[in-house]
């Protein structure tokens, strides 16, 4: 594994344990407000997760664990993703995305990073930074 992709799985874990921390200290509160013990383990740290990925990248271009490791998600051409470029991106990652890697890992091991399926199928890439 290359110093990008590694880099690149940093960044997702520290992101993981910052929505895992707020999902866990808003637990409570969607206990005492929802009846569905689904809504609160498995539904609200998805759209946890998911909310602040988004709102990260359409703000700053950059998660907390990208900043952290110095990278960013552009479109191809080297600008910001459009905001249907993240959710394709986000959506592919989460279901399919880590098949298709473990499918053809060979292929994605050629773009020493940049790329992976969920990047392929949004269009953007994952470059370092200066």
């Amino acid at each position: 594994m290359n110093e990008l992709a590694k880099k690149r799985g940093k960044a997702i874990l520290i992101d993981t344990v910052i929505s895992s921390v707020i999902s866990f200290a808003l637990e409570p509160l969607l206990k005492k407000n929802t009846k569905s013990s689904f809504v609160y383990t498995v539904v609200s740290p998805s759209v946890i997760f998911w909310g602040l990925e988004y709102a990260q990248l359409r703000l700053s271009g950059q998660t907390v664990g990208q900043k952290l490791m110095s990278i960013e998600v552009q479109n191809e051409n080297g600008g910001e993703p459009t905001p249907e470029q993240i959710l394709k991106r986000m959506v592919h990652r989460d279901t399919v995305s880590p098949i298709v890697y473990l499918k053809d890992r060979t292929y994605y091991d050629a773009y020493e990073g940049e790329k992976f399926p969920h990047d392929l199928y949004s269009h953007t890439m994952v470059k370092e930074l200066n």
